[in-house]
């Protein structure tokens, strides 16, 4: 593991992913806000601390898979396994999974 590499979250608590993704958050605030980024215009973009959550979960799985890019049904059933492992975060996950569909189905009417 190097120095830019984390161990896998997957086998914390959903109190521990919450306070990570939370530092995340805060870290981001605080260097767009010393960019001079205005608050009024970024802060309605920035995830929620649990769509975060999912986020780096989701994104350990592909790193977990050699950092292959998943197919719609490999990413369907990653986030359906983490609302499984994180009840708390199922909220989240269906609504991640929409936009997923949203934005798959928008691509295929562009093709």
């Amino acid at each position: 593991m190097n120095e830019f590499e984390h161990p896998p979250r997957g086998r914390a608590s959903l109190e521990v992913l919450r306070a990570e993704a939370a530092d995340e958050l805060e870290t981001i605030v605080h260097e767009r806000l010393l960019a001079g980024e205005d608050p009024w215009e970024f802060m309605e973009e920035l995830p929620t601390v649990d769509e975060l959550v999912v986020y780096l979960l989701r994104a350990d799985s592909i790193t977990e898979n050699g950092g292959a890019r998943p197919t719609s049904a490999r990413d369907y059933r990653v986030l359906r396994q983490i609302a499984l492992d994180h009840p708390g975060l199922t909220r989240s996950v269906w609504r991640l999974i929409g936009e997923l569909d949203a934005h798959s189905s928008d691509s295929r009417r562009t093709a």
